[in-house]
């Protein structure tokens, strides 16, 4: 009979799933240009509240940034809370490049296609199904569980998990342990061997605007002081600058762990034609090998006969635990001073891959997979996690998700054709109910 229910919940992770993406939640940056946040959060809290659940319903600092937060009791309430975080934003998808329409919710080939997908719906769409079959069930936790649905990460987190951790820390109280999204997922690395990936860390984030100030005039006339020209050169310098190599603990302990299992590996002198032999998931393990800043807009003039006297210019910059000074240096002796910074700065989060909750994820995986490993590493990219360190809470990446080992998986993340495999979203829901049983 447990087996029948738990498989009505994935069935009804997968529906969920879909349902999120028909709902258009692009956050593009800019306050006044977002959509759909705050249908998607009425979905959540009608689907909670349908059930049973008390929800808080928090506007976060902007008009249309909401928040849905809820508290499952426990069995003991002296425990630390685990709370379970997921965002309802997704970042822009052009339909013109996309072989299904990216806010469709297509069900088809196998999976549920379009914007959100992995990034992350899948996680909120099997969380919001497991939360609402124990409320039916009457099922407890051994802790307390909060959820938490919220607005925003795809910027930052500026109107969503930072807001809430300034000015509505309460509704996180007695939180000990959080996971959300990015980890958990398989790779394949040998004679059908799964590893499943368990996010300890992640790189500190700084989106920061370079600026150049020159002299204005006629496009016609000769100038030795353009600011395009200049910030185009210190732009370049940047973008083509090489980083030194740091292996990080969390990266060190993931590529131990894939040498124990295929025998391959990891000279320092050559760590990153080592890491290619990863395939598809290298591109991510490679980008935590070294520090990263990649120019990615341009802003400059006003019309085409005219030198402007400012140029703007994006950069994100992705930073390692425990480099943020070095950073600094170096970008400082890259750039000089004539170029102007501002930038928006994430700290890197790091944690430790040990204690009874790796040991429940674990557990929990291979009771699913048997046979399978679990590994830590290090996200590139960054999450709300972000957020919920500055309240004292031991964050990790656990989206469970058994993948074909062909599929391209990192290449979802923000990409065409975004996609998650229907029966990766059935067994991702059956590891979360044993996870959340036992943790």
């Amino acid at each position: 009979m447990t087996e029948h229910l738990i498989d009505e919940a994935a069935d009804e992770a997968v529906t969920l799933t879909s349902d999120l993406i028909r709902i258009d939640t692009t956050n593009t940056g800019d306050p006044d240009t977002v959509v759909g946040e705050r249908e998607a959060a009425e979905y959540v809290a009608e689907k909670l509240t349908e059930v049973g659940y008390e929800i808080t319903y928090v506007e976060s600092g902007a008009k249309n940034r909401h928040n849905v937060i809820t508290r499952l009791p426990g069995a003991d309430p002296s425990r630390g809370a685990l709370l379970v975080h997921g965002h309802l934003d997704v970042v822009p998808a052009d339909p013109s490049e996309w072989s299904v329409h990216p806010f469709s919710g297509a069900i088809q080939d196998g999976y549920v296609w379009g914007r959100g997908a992995v990034d992350m719906k899948d996680m909120v769409g099997m969380t919001l199904a497991l939360a609402r079959h124990y409320k039916r069930h009457n099922i407890v936790p051994p802790r307390d569980i909060i959820f938490a649905f919220l607005a925003d990460e795809e910027a930052g987190g500026l109107y969503g998990a930072q807001w809430l951790v300034d000015n509505r820390p309460e509704l996180f109280e007695g939180a000990t342990e959080a996971i959300s999204e990015v980890g958990g997922f398989s790779i394949t690395l040998r004679d059908n061997v799964r590893a499943y990936l368990i996010e300890t860390a992640e790189k500190g984030i700084r989106w920061m605007t370079l600026r150049v100030r020159g002299t204005a005039g006629h496009g016609s006339m000769l100038h030795h002081d353009n600011a395009v020209t200049k910030l185009a050169e210190a732009v370049a310098k940047l973008g083509n600058h090489r980083f030194p190599l740091v292996l990080t603990d969390s990266v060190r302990e993931f590529l131990a762990g894939v040498t124990e299992i295929t025998g391959w590996d990891f000279p320092e002198d050559d760590i990153e034609g080592a890491v290619a032999k990863l395939g598809n998931i290298s591109r991510m393990i490679g980008a935590t090998l070294r520090d990263t800043a990649n120019p990615t807009m341009f802003n400059a003039g006003y019309k085409a006969n005219v030198i402007p006297s400012v140029a703007e210019a994006t950069v994100d910059c992705r930073i390692l635990p425990g480099r943020v000074e070095a950073f600094n240096r170096e970008i400082d002796e890259l750039l000089g001073p004539e170029i102007e910074k501002e930038w928006l700065e994430l700290p890197p989060v790091e944690t430790t891959f040990d204690g009874a909750l790796v040991e429940a994820m674990s557990a929990a995986v291979v009771a699913e997979d048997p046979g399978a490993r679990t590994l830590p590493y290090m996200l590139s990219g960054g999450t709300d996690a972000k957020a919920f360190q500055r309240l004292g809470i031991r964050n990790f990446g656990f989206a469970p998700l058994k993948l074909p080992a062909d599929l391209d998986f990192s290449a979802l993340f923000h990409g065409v054709d975004e996609r998650v495999p229907v029966e990766a979203l059935k067994f991702g829901t059956r590891v979360l109910d044993r996870f959340f049983r036992t943790c």
